[in-house]
């Protein structure tokens, strides 16, 4: 079994679109870890704050095909490919990390760099894998969060799934 953590992202209808992905992923991949649930400002662009966690799950599918069937989720959320990086987004669900797996597996490179480039993707990561090490880095995530000093408006806000309160208000 290899675990694998993603990264999930929306801000277009994002409570709907993130329980949406929990599901898939939990029918999918059975029991999963989640992260309390961050708002963020839009970067790179002026659109409506996003919501954004981390998930883990365990599986012995193989990474190309773990991407496949997150992109699948991604599209049956309507996501539209190929829109702008900086843009808004119904769901976007981004393989973070496949085990130790380090370099670019078809389309797909990792770690992916959001870890060490967004508190968005970092913070949440940290709740659920604090004394994980990064597989290319060498550092825990807790280590790199308190090294972290890329300015980015973040806070954990109220969210429920399936009856289970994720994260609240800090």
């Amino acid at each position: 079994m290899t675990r694998v953590y993603v990264g999930i992202g929306s801000n277009i209808e994002p409570e709907r679109h993130i329980r949406a992905a929990l599901d898939a992923l939990a029918l999918h991949y059975g029991d999963l870890v989640v992260s309390p649930v961050y708002e963020s400002e839009a970067i790179g662009f002026n659109g409506p704050a996003f919501l954004n966690l981390v998930v883990s799950f365990e599986t012995e599918q193989a990474l190309l095909d773990v991407a496949q069937r997150l992109t699948s989720i991604e599209r049956s959320n309507n996501y539209l490919g190929g829109a702008e990086k900086f843009s808004s987004r119904t769901l976007d669900i981004d393989l973070l990390l496949y085990g130790d797996a380090v370099g670019v597996f078809g389309a797909v490179t990792l770690p992916r760099s959001d870890i060490v480039d967004y508190a968005y993707t970092l913070w949440p990561l940290v709740d659920i894998a604090a004394d994980e090490k990064h597989p290319a880095h060498g550092l825990t995530y807790r280590d790199m969060k308190k090294q972290f000093s890329a300015a980015q408006k973040l806070r954990p806000i109220p969210f429920v799934w399936k009856g289970r309160q994720l994260s609240g208000a800090a």
